[in-house]
Parts: C-alpha cells; sequence; structure tokens
C-alpha cells in the first residue's frame, strides 16, 4: 500500500476510521456518493501520481523553474500534469455541480491533493491555485466572470493565482498601494505585486490573476481593499485573447520547490491594464480571506505530504543500512556479530517514531479541519453547522502551524537518519528539507497564524471557540478512557487541556486590561502548546480506533498496522506531549522580555 512517497492505508485509516467520511457522505449535497466511489478515484489519483508526479520531482529541483526573455520557463511536465489532471477532474473537483464541477466532500479533495502534494510537492501548487481561484469566482463573481473564466481553468487551459503581496507590504495588507480606476465597465490597474506563486509559467496559454487593490478615493487600511480578476491575457469581443499589460518583470530564485515558478509582476507599464471588479467595492480582502484560508490549510496538507514522503524515504534506508552493533547484556558489542540494520537502535528508532507522530498526526488535523468545512457547509442543522464553522476557524491556524514547524522538525530528523547521506544530493532527504522550510513562511508566517489564533479566534465571543474546541477534545478523552488501557493518556490529556484553559484565562485577563501587546508577545509559544495538544488529540483518536478495531477482530487493518498507531500514539505521548509543560511555564511567566527596547536587548 506504500508508492515509495505515501501510505495509502494510513489515509484511508484516518479517512474512514477516525475521521468518519462516510457520515459526510451522508449530508445533503454529498449523498450521490458512497465509499466505494471515493476509493476508485482516490486510487487513480494515486495512480495518476506515481505516473505523471513522482517520476519528476527529482527533476523539477534540477531543472528549476526561471526567468528568461520576459517569461518564467519551467520543466515541460508542468503543462502536461495540469492538462492531465484537468481530463482527470482535479481541476473540478472541489466545484459544485452548477459550476461544472464534480462537487466532491472537501475531506476527499484533500486527500486527493496530499497524494499528489506527497509525489511532487514543487508541482501541485499549479494545481491548488486554479483550485482556489475558481472556487472564489464560484462564490464570489458575477454570472458573467464566472461564465468567462472558470471553464477555462477547469479545463486546465488556463491557470490562476492570488496577487497580495507587494515590494513596500509584506504581510502588511494595509499599505498595499496597488491602484484601480473606474473606465467604464472595467478599471484601470497599476502596481506591482512580489512573491506570485504561479504568477508566470508555460504549458498554459493564460493566466487568471486575482488581484486585490485600491479603488480611487477608497477608505484607508484594509477597508479600503477590492478585488479583481486581472487577466495576464484579456478575452477580446470575438474571444480572442490578447495581452494585458500584465508583465513579468522577474522571478525568484529559491532555495527548495524550485520547480514551482513565483513571479514579480507588474501591472500597467503602458497604462492598458484592465480589471473586473469581484463582488463589492472594499470588500476585496472578505472575499480573499476564502482563498488565503483555503490556502492555509493546504499549507498544512503540503508540509503533511512532504513529512510523509521524508518519512518513508528514510524509514526504507534505515530497513536497508547495516551499521554497528547491537550491545549485549553486559554492554558490550560482540565483533563477531554481523552489522545490524540502524533500524534496530534504540535512537534511531527515537527519529523514525518522531516522524511518523509527526507525519500522520498532521494529516490527521489536516483531514479533520477538511471535514469540520464540510459539515459546516452541508450539515442540515443550523446550529451545528456554526459550531463546525466555529471548530473549522480555530482549527485553520493550527492546522497551517503545526504540520510546517513540526515538519521541518520531523524531516530533519529523517535527514539524520541517513546520517552524512542525508546532506548528499544523491539522496533525496535533503530535497525534503529544503523544500518544507517555505512552509512555516507561506500563507502568512507563523507569528501571524499566532496571532490570528490568539488575538482574533480565541479572543472572540469572550473566549466561545476554545469553549467549543474543548468540548471536542473532552469527548475524545471520555470515550478514550472507556478503554482499559487507555485511561492513563486521557487522563494525561485531559490535564493538558485545563492547563491550556488556565493558559487563555490568563492571556485574556492581560487582553481585558488593554495590554495586547504583552497579551500577544508570546502567541507563537501559545500556538505550539495548541499544536502540540491538537496532535496528541488526534493520536488519542486514532489509538482508541486501533484498539477497539483490535478487540473486535475488524477485517481490512492487519494487527500489526493498527498496533503500530497504538505504540505511535504512546511515543507521542510520552516524547512530544509532555513539552507543553514547559511552555506553559514560558506563557505563565512575568517578565516580559520581548517587550524591552531593542537597544537594551542587543547593545
Amino acid at each position: 500500500m506504500t508508492s515509495g512517497y505515501l501510505d495509502m492505508r494510513t489515509l484511508k485509516y484516518l479517512l474512514y476510521e477516525v475521521h468518519g467520511l462516510e457520515e459526510v457522505l451522508r449530508q445533503p449535497g454529498y449523498d450521490q456518493f458512497d465509499r466505494a466511489s471515493m476509493e476508485l478515484f482516490l486510487d487513480a489519483v494515486r495512480d495518476f501520481s506515481d505516473k505523471e508526479l513522482y517520476p519528476y520531482f527529482r527533476e523539477t529541483d534540477a531543472e528549476p523553474a526561471h526567468y528568461a526573455d520576459g517569461e518564467i520557463r519551467v520543466h515541460p511536465q508542468v503543462g502536461t500534469y495540469v492538462r492531465k489532471g484537468a481530463e482527470l477532474g482535479l481541476l473540478s473537483a472541489h466545484l459544485d455541480e452548477a459550476e461544472g464541477g464534480m462537487q466532491l466532500p472537501g475531506m476527499v479533495v484533500t486527500a486527493s491533493n496530499y497524494i499528489q502534494d506527497a509525489a511532487n510537492n514543487h508541482l501541485m501548487g499549479y494545481i491548488g491555485l486554479i483550485q482556489g481561484c475558481t472556487e472564489l469566482l464560484a462564490t464570489y463573481a458575477s454570472s458573467p466572470l464566472k461564465a468567462t473564466y472558470i471553464p477555462p481553468m477547469i479545463a486546465g487551459n488556463w491557470g490562476g493565482t492570488m496577487c497580495l503581496t507587494e515590494p513596500q507590504a509584506g504581510s502588511s495588507l494595509s499599505d498595499i498601494t496597488t491602484a484601480a480606476e473606474p473606465s467604464g465597465d472595467y478599471y484601470a490597474i497599476s502596481g506591482q505585486k512580489i512573491f506570485i506563486s504561479g504568477g508566470d509559467y508555460q504549458g498554459v496559454e493564460n493566466i487568471v490573476h486575482l488581484v486585490l487593490a485600491r479603488i480611487k478615493g477608497a477608505p484607508a487600511g484594509t477597508k479600503g481593499i477590492s478585488l479583481f480578476v486581472v487577466p495576464k491575457k484579456r478575452p477580446g469581443p470575438d474571444g480572442k485573447l490578447q495581452a494585458n499589460d500584465v508583465t513579468t518583470v522577474g522571478d525568484f530564485q529559491k532555495m527548495g520547490q524550485k520547480g514551482f515558478s513565483t513571479a514579480h509582476l507588474s501591472f500597467g507599464d503602458e497604462g492598458d491594464c484592465r480589471g473586473w471588479l469581484v463582488g463589492d467595492p472594499n470588500k476585496g480582502l472578505a472575499y480573499m480571506f476564502q482563498m488565503m484560508n483555503g490556502a492555509r490549510i493546504g499549507v498544512g496538507r503540503g508540509a503533511a505530504a512532504i513529512t510523509m514522503a521524508a518519512y518513508q524515504a528514510s524509514l526504507a534506508y534505515a530497513g536497508e543500512r547495516p551499521q554497528g552493533r547491537r550491545l549485549t547484556r553486559d554492554g558490550k558489542k560482540d565483533l563477531s556479530q554481523e552489522q545490524t540494520l540502524i533500524i534496530n537502535h534504540p535512537d534511531v528508532k527515537r527519529m523514525l517514531l518522531l516522524q511518523k507522530s509527526v507525519a500522520e498526526g498532521s494529516l490527521s488535523l489536516v483531514l479533520l479541519a477538511a471535514r469540520y468545512q464540510d459539515l459546516a457547509r452541508s450539515h442540515p442543522d443550523e446550529a451545528l453547522r456554526q459550531n463546525y464553522q466555529t471548530l473549522l476557524d480555530v482549527l485553520t491556524p493550527i492546522a497551517k502551524t503545526y504540520p510546517s514547524e513540526m515538519g521541518v522538525v520531523a524531516v530533519s530528523n529523517g535527514l539524520q537518519v541517513l546520517g552524512g547521506y542525508g546532506f548528499c544530493s544523491d539522496f533525496v532527504l535533503q530535497q525534503y528539507y529544503r523544500d518544507i522550510r517555505i512552509y512555516p513562511i507561506y500563507e502568512g508566517t507563523t507569528g501571524i497564524q499566532a496571532q490570528d489564533l490568539l488575538g482574533r479566534k480565541l479572543a472572540q465571543d469572550q473566549g466561545r471557540a476554545m469553549d467549543v474546541l474543548s468540548g471536542e477534545i473532552s469527548r475524545s478523552i471520555a470515550l478514550a478512557s472507556e478503554v482499559p488501557s487507555l485511561k492513563t493518556f486521557a487522563a494525561q490529556l485531559k490535564a493538558t487541556l485545563e492547563d491550556a484553559q488556565g493558559v487563555v484565562k490568563h492571556l485574556l485577563a492581560i487582553a481585558r486590561k488593554g495590554d495586547f501587546e504583552r497579551f500577544l508577545a508570546d502567541a507563537s509559544i501559545f500556538m505550539e502548546y495548541m499544536g502540540n495538544m491538537a496532535v496528541g488529540w488526534m493520536w488519542l483518536d486514532m489509538a482508541r480506533e486501533a484498539r477497539l478495531a483490535l478487540d473486535r477482530e475488524a477485517p481490512g487493518y492487519p494487527g500489526g498496522f493498527l498496533e503500530g498507531k497504538i505504540h505511535t500514539m504512546e511515543y507521542y505521548f510520552t516524547y512530544e506531549l509532555p513539552r507543553t509543560s514547559g511552555l506553559r511555564e514560558v506563557l505563565m511567566n512575568n517578565l516580559d522580555i520581548t517587550l524591552k527596547p531593542p537597544g537594551t536587548l542587543f547593545a
């Protein structure tokens, strides 16, 4: 069930046994599907990835996207992948049938994209951007805009991007200056955008940019931002494409993900760049957050996929590489024995278990976020829909951050398993390490995600989101407590949750006093605590399902597979979850070290 970069059995175990995909398939809008049809789809995606993605993974690193003669040139497989992906339905799987889509649940689309990410994280972004753009257009654009732009995008003929960042305004969107001036039925667009993933590449005939800009006279700050469709080439009255004064100024050469183009774009250098307003004026950032939040979960998914692929590679190496000898009872080595495989060494097993716990725990967290998204959209009970939306809101920054930050740690440990070979280009671990390092930066850095979690999601409505999340975790704890072998671990997670509630109460009290800088100063530490606890929650659920399946001798999963889940949970609760104790001490401190003036700290 492994494909060299993936464990399909674990993916399906999480989908069906842990996160209840079949319940989602019973909801209105998804009830035309069943488990068998979803299995066929995911198996087809795996086969597609085996053929069209994984064989090109090393090549897309060795032959990076690069700027030449006014355009960004990419590996020829990019165009092939987008076109064949469209034929398989990968570009339209997420859209409603009314928009020409397959109307698959988000859990299945997430699983599909995860398979592709694990096979080749350089290429998946091209399709992911098309998915995000078409979903946003389907939600907010006018019927004429949807009719013009969605069909060629899901057919694989046109690409898509999101254009937010500017040279003078990185994550501070309040400071963007790209301008939009009304001119009849369109707006004249002028300005520059940087770090635009998929901003220009060969293999598609057009690229549709979703651009944040200010209409002349709009309010300052984020309240004055509007959203526009700005194609690289605009359709003329006869349907033929013509240049739209969008210039590729250059590209950014990166340490990883070299096959995924990143462009610097300029709009309106010749005064003839046309954009079309999406929705109402001055509401662009609210619209874009749909794509941004989806992208944040997508970043967590991609990091989880890279972590899994790196784990598979280091696990395979550890099972083949002989090195050293096992210690005898007197603590000595018997040199007459043959060398043992390094997978038999306890420290190597610890590193492999770290990778496994992060890879599978991260995937579980991302799939849970997708489940909440599906139920927030489709559940017939409005009150439950609102609860699922609250859970999705609070889980999104965690699902982006934990896989990204801990994925870097896990892949680093994978490289360590290989020793010196891990640092050499002959082996793939160094590429995974370079590729994953961007994920804590993508779609809002860890610091931004942490401030969103603490300063927005948990601070609003007097901490209601924490109450709702705590209720979900508490239900898992109660169920696990009914399993004799899991009672100790359930109690451990309960204590961690109670500590988290105490930390939130302590921090919100600081916010109520108006000391917001101190309130958010250690938001990243708080995020680390919440991510660590959330993945402990994931592992407790996984172990409970595994234990129950073993007790009833359930078919479909061999005993060794299920026991492995329980052992990995034991590793996590022994080595990883206790880290929250130290984090709690930091969060409850009163020294305010990082609030001191820079001259005092760095003299």
